[in-house]
């Protein structure tokens, strides 16, 4: 049995992204709320949410690199799934909130201290550069994804709100600031739907999109000494590790330590599948003649 755990620079990145995040979503809340301007009360719940989401990643890293248990046979790899589920709702939320808020300015604009906008939006976009940064130099698993997504969308948030405070400074026109606003949240929701389709194919079990279960089953099935391949499931435990489970019927039980090496090495080194677990079965059974018939790989 293969167990999979996290990886220590994943939890450092995550945390380091978590502080500076953290520091700096105060500032621009209060600036944002100062200079009446959406664009920066939106890149400072982007902030926030940031804080929370980046919160959840470095906790799931964490867990994942707990061993497997009496109670939680896998480990608790499996966390950095759920952790990228939260993370993808919450971007949902922020950008609903967004959105009604945008909407609404469009119909009462306020006055927007173009000045300040520049300033603080011009030091957040390098905040977000920062943590993006120390995010890309960790891990590329649904967890730290997740937590780039919403630092991608904060570095939007802030060239967003950086163009609007230009637009006000130099022409004195508004409703620039929630049309960008408008403009980000779209881009992100593209993004955040893609993560929480991935997320959820996951967490339902399906083969992963980069495999092929038909090719998989024709692979083993021409392995020397098998003669069928049924019972065959293909899920993903969690990012980059990939599991798989069949049953195999044989000419003979006695090739079976053979076909196993075969099998194994046939599993990695073709498709990338680490954690394998199959049951050879015998043709001489008469139920098993008949269920290999009935479910024989093509």
């Amino acid at each position: 049995m293969h167990h999979h755990l996290g990886h220590p620079g994943e939890h450092r990145h995550l945390t380091g992204a978590l502080l500076l995040t953290l520091s700096f979503a105060f500032v621009e809340a209060v600036a944002g709320w100062w200079s009446g301007s959406l664009a920066l009360i939106a890149d400072a719940g982007h902030m926030l949410t940031d804080a929370t989401a980046l919160g959840l990643a470095a906790l799931a890293a964490w867990l994942a690199r707990r061993p497997p248990s009496a109670r939680h046979t896998y480990g608790l790899v499996r966390a950095e799934v759920l952790a990228a589920l939260v993370n993808g709702l919450l971007m949902l939320g922020l950008i609903a909130f967004v959105a009604v808020e945008a909407v609404q300015r469009f119909g009462h604009p306020r006055d927007i201290h173009g000045e300040a906008v520049i300033v603080v939006a011009a030091i957040g976009l390098l905040v977000n550069l920062l943590v993006a940064w120390r995010l890309s130099r960790g891990g590329h698993d649904l967890n730290t994804r997740a937590a780039l997504l919403h630092v991608i969308g904060d570095l939007l948030g802030s060239v967003a709100a950086l163009a609007a405070g230009a637009v006000v400074l130099l022409t004195g026109w508004t409703p620039i600031d929630p049309l960008l606003s408008l403009l980000v949240a779209g881009l992100i929701l593209v993004s955040a739907w893609r993560l929480l389709s991935e997320v959820l194919h996951v967490l339902l079990e399906g083969v992963p999109p980069h495999v092929d279960l038909q090719e998989v089953g024709r692979n083993l099935a021409a392995l020397d000494g098998v003669l069928s391949v049924h019972d065959l499931h293909i899920w993903t435990l969690s990012s980059g590790k990939i599991a798989l489970s069949a049953h195999l019927a044989l000419e003979s039980l006695d090739d079976w330590p053979r076909i196993l090496l075969q099998a194994r090495t046939l599993l990695v080194n073709r498709h990338g599948i680490g954690h394998v677990t199959l049951q050879p079965e015998s043709e001489d059974n008469p139920l098993m003649r008949q269920m290999t018939k009935r479910n024989r790989t093509p």
